[in-house]
């Protein structure tokens, strides 16, 4: 197999496709192969014209629409890496990732300029804005997106490129802030094989990743259901795109099921990319509440990553939907490719197991491989094609990528079982940090904003098992006794400061300790009281 570059692989199969091909595919408006093709390039022509260099960071700081598909093209294209930004974040949170990044580059859609205006003259690093709108609503520092879109003649770049170029994911840590995982594009694209393996033959160069469409025709049109900017929904992303495939994306800014289902049929999608319940119980909702409403015969797959994906509720998917294979992907922004659960109306596994990746091993907390069956717990650890770390952190990165015996792991901190058959039962994080809806919370953040308010002497935030969010966002209190508790006002508080999915969503007062003698948080005793505060009648 030889070493790849994503944007050597655009450039090669943009030459296969046939002329009406969609490449990218948001509610009425289609932009096929060719034209992505010419708009990308001239984006990356572009940018690089005006100052981006080798490996510059471009920030995309936008909702799913067609314009972060033709960003990503030509980024992995001009040499230039890519940042997401979550658009839910609050002002100071998007300054962290675009400080933090060193990004020289930022595109952005309208509705977030009030954001960028606040922030411009702190962006001393940035040269170029770019804005995505009506050109009356274009700032007047910023360039117009589609006037790099459009403006040359579309020519590819001609330009040499390394396997070693890189591509940024944001994600977060178990404390702190969030970290820039740096994948280079080699090692992205071969964990996307490995896992494809499973399905059948992968190609091994350009010549057979362009023959493969030349015989099979474009790849799947492929809805990505979550927000681009998270990995799920950029790995998604990029899969579709070396394929040949549509990226397909929802025009509503807010997930609707039903505009699910009604976009499955229009556009014929062939498969779904998810984050767990979250996603799928209003999915499944939606077809028991309109049973034969909609047409979902073209759908092939529907695959979840990142969070748990509860056996009822792809057993409920399958019966609406028998031809549909489901596949629950236990993986990360660190690594691909930890485990993979399939469901078919067949049947399928329970919740939470896994079958083994082929380039993973687990670890007891010797660094012992653990043996089947022996009933100890262990961290799954994925060597091979994993990422060469954290941007500007090696302290983090020595401690997810770590050496043992020789072989260089990605170790996010997952603890699993090792079954007797080989399969693994997840047991979760070996930290606090806390999944809700797919978006990762880490508590000593949203705690130090509680302690700021001046009804809380001491907080501590927890996840607590919740149908609707996988994890609701639960804060233990120590109350300051001269001042007047509050609860919304502490929410309000917290909301004020930090995206809204990171604000509380109940608030237990306790005379309880919340911390050990040494000063360190009692993370076990805060989500006991929180579950037996939120389950009580």
């Amino acid at each position: 197999m030889i070493d790849w570059n994503l944007g050597d692989i655009l450039d090669a199969i943009e030459c296969a496709m046939p002329q009406n091909a969609p490449a990218l595919i948001h509610g009425d408006r289609i932009v096929t192969w060719p034209e992505m093709s010419a708009r990308s390039n001239n984006i990356a022509r572009a940018l690089r014209q005006r100052g981006a260099g080798d490996g510059a960071k471009v920030a995309f700081y936008m909702r799913n629409r067609p314009e972060y598909g033709e960003l990503m093209a030509a980024c992995f294209k001009g040499r230039l890496t890519h940042v997401n930004i979550n658009y839910r974040y609050r002002a100071e949170e998007v300054f962290y990732i675009f400080d933090d990044s060193d990004c020289e580059v930022i595109v952005y859609s309208s509705e977030f300029s009030d954001c960028i205006v606040e922030l411009k003259d702190r962006l001393g690093k940035v040269h170029t804005f770019v804005e995505i709108g009506e050109l009356s609503e274009i700032a007047p520092f910023a360039i117009p997106y589609e006037t790099l879109a459009q403006d040359g003649d579309g020519s590819a770049l001609g330009i040499t490129r390394s396997p070693d170029y890189l591509l940024f994911i944001y994600t977060g840590g178990t404390t702190g802030m969030p970290k820039g995982v740096m994948w280079r594009h080699d090692d992205m694209r071969k964990a996307q094989l490995d896992a494809q393996k499973l399905l059948g033959p992968v190609p091994q160069t350009l010549q057979e990743n362009v023959a493969l469409i030349g015989s099979q025709g474009p790849g799947r049109r492929t809805l990505p259901a979550c927000p681009l900017m998270h990995g799920t929904g950029f790995i998604t992303a990029i899969g579709t795109l070396m394929s040949g495939g549509a990226i397909v994306t929802l025009a509503d800014p807010s997930f609707d099921a039903a505009e699910l289902w009604y976009t499955v049929e229009k556009h014929k999608v062939e498969s779904i990319a998810i984050v767990g319940d979250a996603f799928a119980k209003p999915m499944l909702n939606a077809l028991d509440e309109n049973p034969g409403h909609w047409d979902t015969s073209s759908l092939v797959s529907i695959i979840s990553s990142g969070v748990m994906w509860s056996k009822e509720v792809k057993a409920g998917l399958c019966k609406h939907i028998p031809q549909v294979v489901l596949m629950d992907s236990f993986g990360a922004s660190e690594g691909l490719g930890f485990g993979l659960s399939v469901t078919t109306a067949q049947g399928g596994t329970n919740t939470a197991k896994f079958g083994i990746g082929e380039f993973c091993d687990v670890f007891d907390e010797n660094d012992q491989k653990v043996k089947p069956g022996s009933g100890v717990p262990g961290f799954i650890a994925r060597k091979g094609a994993i990422p060469a770390g954290y941007y500007k952190d090696p302290e983090k990165s020595a401690k997810t990528f770590r050496t043992i015996d020789g072989v260089r792991y990605s170790i996010p901190g997952d603890w699993c079982l090792v079954e007797t058959d080989g399969s693994l039962t997840l047991l979760g994080r070996g930290s606090v940090c806390i999944n809700t809806a797919g978006e990762k919370v880490y508590p000593e953040e949203v705690e130090e904003i509680l302690k700021t308010h001046p009804a809380i002497g001491d907080a501590l935030v927890v996840g607590v098992p919740n149908e609707k969010w996988g994890q609701a966002v639960t804060a233990v209190v120590h109350l300051n006794k001269d001042v007047p508790f509050d609860e919304q006002a502490v929410k309000d508080h917290v909301r004020g400061q930090l995206a809204g999915y990171k604000t509380p969503k109940t608030i237990v007062p306790t005379e309880t300790a919340l911390r050990a003698s040494n000063g360190k948080a009692d993370y076990a005793a805060a989500k006991s009281i929180a579950e037996s505060a939120t389950i009580a009648p």
